[in-house]
């Protein structure tokens, strides 16, 4: 990737997943046999099984939380590589991330959408306010907005519910010139597709990964490696416009 020649980027869309979070201790909890930390995925992330047993939800979720919030999880270069880019882009950059965490905040991005939700947030069943939210939330914790107890929930899209921000994704794909994807499965839909939205409106796509997704074949280019060398490389050789 080194000796790649600098190329011209106007408006600029970054896909982030799992992969770009990993080397700073946020496990992925899904294996290949579909479990999250030994709970089928349906037991712990979707609305059914939140229906189902809420205390089980709320206490795998808790523990992800408090994880995050633990002193050895920090932002890693990758992270801070986008913030870097973000801030001295002189087009128009939009940061997509699958990721729950806040790992991307806490490196400095600004313009930047959760699509799948935010874990250091609740969300109200009752009222529909989401709140900021850092503790354990308890099956009769209230919600700081309406006071109904028991009635909130993680700020996360569950599947079977539609992913954030998609008119504002698509809208931002349509128009983009280069699209990254960096650490991603290529396996979750919509994610996965959105290298085809990009691919026909003509965008360079690139992708950037620990190893080949299944979405590879899509891709202009492909590079594998650790996203803390990768990406600082990568984006150091995206010519502003201007520039």
């Amino acid at each position: 990737m080194s000796g790649q020649k600098r190329q011209l980027s106007k408006r600029c869309v970054v896909l982030t997943g799992a992969g770009i979070s990993a080397e700073s201790g946020i496990q992925t909890f899904r294996d290949q046999n579909g479990l999250w930390e030994n709970h089928r995925i349906e037991d712990v992330a979707t609305p059914e099984g939140f229906a189902r047993d809420p205390q089980l939800v709320q206490h795998f979720y808790n523990l992800r939380r408090a994880q995050l919030l633990s002193p050895a999880v920090q932002p890693n270069p990758a992270h801070i590589a986008l913030a870097e880019f973000e801030k001295t882009f002189r087009g128009e950059f939009l940061l997509v991330t699958q990721n729950v965490d806040d790992l991307h905040e806490r490196a400095g991005s600004h313009n930047l959408r959760h699509m799948h939700g935010e874990l250091l947030k609740a969300r109200c069943t009752h009222c529909s306010s989401i709140v900021p939210w850092q503790a354990d939330i308890e099956l009769l914790s209230p919600c700081p907005r309406c006071h109904r107890s028991g009635s909130l929930r993680p700020h996360i899209v569950w599947f079977g519910e539609m992913p954030l921000y998609m008119q504002e994704i698509y809208d931002a794909l349509r128009q983009c010139d280069l699209f990254v994807s960096i650490g991603t499965s290529g396996h979750v839909y919509p994610a996965a597709g959105f290298v085809e939205q990009a691919r026909a409106a003509g965008a360079r796509t690139v992708e950037l990964n620990l190893e080949r997704s299944a979405a590879n074949s899509f891709f202009d280019e492909s590079y594998q490696g650790l996203a803390s060398v990768m990406i600082p490389q990568f984006f150091a050789q995206v010519q502003h416009p201007g520039a």
